[in-house]
């Protein structure tokens, strides 16, 4: 059976993401104006220190994670004629969560020596 759909129904579901879009975008300006000014006042009143990145521990975290989910994706996309599809929705967050563990564990190890 065909279902037919007003016009002001179709305009609504259009302009939905659209409105989210524009929405998101506004948050994001005024939360780099905002940080932006609380910097620059910082700087003015001899306060401000810069935040110290470490970027190998976030290249092990960002190299685990996408090793862990490229490699669960590949055997899951491997075995599909086998497995559900559904299963994919709690595959990803399990191999991200295996490889925060990995993570966890690699910097423990490097903690106490």
């Amino acid at each position: 059976m065909e279902q037919i759909t007003s016009a002001a129904a179709q305009v609504i579901v259009a302009v939905i993401p659209i409105v989210g879009i524009v929405m998101g975008a506004i948050v994001v300006f005024f939360y780099l104006l905002w940080s932006h000014r609380r910097r620059m006042l910082l700087i003015k009143a001899g306060h401000f220190s810069a935040p110290d990145f470490d970027l190998m521990s976030f290249s092990l975290l960002a190299g685990l994670l996408l090793t862990s989910v490229g490699v669960v994706l590949t055997v899951f996309l491997a075995l599909m004629r086998v497995i559900d599809l559904g299963l994919l929705g709690g595959v990803i967050p399990l191999s991200m969560g295996i490889g925060l563990l990995v993570f966890y564990g690699i910097k423990r190890s490097d903690r106490t020596k």
